[in-house]
């Protein structure tokens, strides 16, 4: 008994020296194992348009920081006008693509489930607790099916809570005038989760796809194909 005391003691030392060494930075997603030649080309078919598309919003309101920092208030928040509008279109994909791949999931053979999403990587305290809440119930799923379930809708809402957010954030500042340090700090650190979610959201779909059936990926191919144009007709509507 107190042999098996004194390892745990040292393995939590350890564990924590580790952790200093590591430093406090938190840790972005890491990527999983490459996939097979018809699985890969289906996820580089898909995946670098959301990548691409978030990177553009990035750029979007970072400019826009730049404008408010130089000034020019008004060519600030036009850009983040702008910057709304390209939200909207990609919370729709990513939700479309979560709600696929939940779809999807009766015919994967074996899902081997991301890790588990960490709360500490969110930087708004809204998605900070909503994450953590959830990762409770997560330790009380021991399926690797069920766990990858769980993930997917955690990573559902989330969308739909940090985008909800973003736009309540965004139209009371313009109904209100209200331009303050403090509007823009939120603005940002919705962008920063948001950006989060998607590669947690990419995670997700590369595992999935890892475990589909070949029998079952034209079906799969199909259903993203159709997320892809429904997003193009409403950019080109929007434009």
């Amino acid at each position: 008994m107190v042999g098996a005391l004194i390892f745990l003691g040292v393995g939590t030392l350890l564990r924590r020296l580790l952790r200093v060494a590591d430093g406090d930075e938190p840790r972005p997603p890491t990527s999983l194992l490459p996939l097979a030649g018809e699985w890969q080309a289906v996820y580089d078919a898909f995946a670098p348009e959301l990548e691409v598309r978030i990177a553009m919003l990035g750029i979007s309101l970072n400019d826009a920081f730049e404008e408010r920092a130089a000034g020019r208030l008004d060519t600030a928040w036009r850009m983040v006008h702008l910057s709304a509008c390209e939200w909207d279109g990609l919370e729709n994909v990513v939700v479309g693509l979560l709600d696929t791949l939940a779809k999807h999931l009766t015919a994967a053979q074996v899902v081997v489930s991301p890790r588990s999403i960490q709360a500490h990587l969110f930087r708004s305290k809204l998605m900070v607790d909503y994450v953590r809440m959830r990762n409770l119930l997560d330790q009380l799923v021991f399926s690797s099916r069920s766990r990858y379930q769980l993930q997917l809708r955690l990573l559902r809402r989330a969308a739909e809570i940090v985008s909800g957010e973003f736009r309540r954030t965004y139209r009371q500042a313009e109904r209100t005038a209200e331009h303050s340090a403090g509007v823009w700090n939120r603005l940002d650190l919705y962008f920063h989760d948001f950006d989060l979610i998607i590669k947690e959201a990419l995670l997700a779909f590369r595992a999935l796809l890892s475990s589909l059936p070949l029998s079952d990926l034209s079906h799969f191919v199909h259903e993203l194909n159709a997320l892809q144009r429904a997003q193009v007709h409403t950019r080109v509507t929007s434009a």
